[in-house]
């Protein structure tokens, strides 16, 4: 396979710095309602990339489930490679990528886990297959001997928690919320010359700037 040919020109559009809100979140939202309404597939989807302490780093996609108070939420195992990582070192960077509309959302900052309060209540309004997935995955990550232990412990919690009945909120499973200090807008452009548009904080609000392509 030859894929140093493999490529595509960017024509869809660019950024103006001067069109860009003041607040990245506004921004944010607003290109998430843009990728919403042009129907693509899980436009909430994002990869999330973590280190742990030694610097060795893994990246995984999830989907991201809040933007509140100006912080992203997603929710998973927290006894995951994921979760230990962020013990060690709680910093990750997220990217948003919707190919269809040539367009990135580049986020780092810090994370922290949820209250359990928050978690609790997202859990209970997961579809119940995804609830009894993550009894299942318990020890997320972790080695199994073949496809039988998980289906046979999906039966075993299929009985114990019926459809219908509560699924409690296992005590392993929940939320992370990571609060940023950078986010990079990109929509790609004609030539590789592609546009970037970068917020940090400062004095309270947020510095914006053009990077070089």
């Amino acid at each position: 396979m030859n894929l140093a040919h493999l490529r595509e020109d960017y024509t869809k559009g660019g950024i103006a710095r001067s069109e860009m809100p003041a607040d990245p979140f506004q921004a944010f939202q607003s290109w998430l309602t843009v990728a919403q309404e042009q129907g693509i597939p899980d436009p909430n989807a994002m990869t999330v990339s973590t280190a742990n302490r030694a610097g060795l780093v893994s990246s995984r996609t999830l989907l991201l489930k809040g933007l509140v108070d100006g912080k992203l939420q997603f929710f998973t195992n927290y006894r995951s490679q994921k979760a230990r990582d962020l013990e060690e070192n709680p910093r990750a960077a997220i990217t948003l990528h919707w190919k269809e509309l040539e367009r990135q959302i580049c986020v780092r900052g810090t994370v922290a886990k949820t209250s359990r309060a928050v978690s609790e209540d997202y859990f209970q309004v997961r579809p119940y297959a995804s609830q009894i997935g993550a009894w299942v995955s318990e020890e997320q990550s972790a080695p199994i001997p073949n496809r039988d232990t998980i289906v046979g412990r999906e039966a075993e919690l299929m009985e114990r928690f019926p459809e219908g009945s509560p699924v409690p909120c296992p005590d392993f499973w929940g939320g992370y919320e990571l609060a940023p200090d950078y986010l990079e807008f990109w929509q790609g452009r004609q030539g590789r010359l592609h546009d970037r548009i970068c917020y940090r904080p400062h004095g309270g609000g947020w510095t914006l700037e053009r990077l070089s392509p």
